[in-house]
């Protein structure tokens, strides 16, 4: 992946104004796939928590609101933003709903996903297989879709402080988990 290309795909923050990860240049990126109604949606408060422990040494979170994975975040971005300031006291930059799997997925994450095609997580497999059980019992027989799709809510794309995808982190892999906050540190000191 060039340098340059992640910075260049045109994003909206959760207010509506224009944006791109240009605005982050020089930073590392966690870029994040969130939803307000998801079993994960408590890992707004360690997301929050690794934002706080390490902006000050050049590191973002950056939260993109889908509603791909059993209509978990049915709501609008206003809706959203609400949510979680009130619910996580977030602060991290959010932006606006987009899609992340499917034909009409993001060019954001189509970028991630061809630059990280696999997902770091120990569990991988049956954490799909769970969530296969989950859909064929709750959503009409639906199933995730195969790698290197975007799996869940809550997978993480860390990017360096040259705009390369450096990692790719699984659903179930906690924001503070000692695998990403060790990516983190080595991507800050790059």
């Amino acid at each position: 992946m060039s340098t340059s290309s992640v910075y260049d795909i045109p994003v909206n923050k959760i207010t509506g104004e224009r944006a791109s990860l240009a605005d982050y240049r020089g930073k590392v990126i966690l870029v994040v796939n969130v939803a307000s109604k998801c079993g994960l949606t408590p890992q707004y408060d360690a997301l929050e928590k690794l934002h706080t422990r390490f902006k000050d040494s050049g590191f973002t979170v950056c939260g993109f609101p889908a509603n791909d994975f059993g209509a978990q975040e049915p709501g609008s971005n206003e809706d959203i933003q609400t949510f979680c300031r009130t619910t996580f006291n977030v602060d991290f930059p959010m932006f606006s709903k987009i899609p992340v799997t499917g034909s009409d997925t993001h060019p954001l994450y189509l970028a991630l996903i061809a630059a990280q095609p696999k997902a770091i997580g120990p569990t991988r497999e049956s954490f799909r297989e769970n969530l296969n059980n989950f859909l064929k019992n709750n959503h009409n027989g639906a199933t995730t879709n195969a790698e290197p799709g975007i799996l869940w809510n809550f997978e993480k794309f860390l990017v360096d402080r040259n705009g390369n995808v450096a990692a790719r982190f699984s659903p179930e892999v906690l924001p503070d988990d000692p695998t990403i906050v060790a990516a983190i540190e080595s991507a800050l000191k790059s």
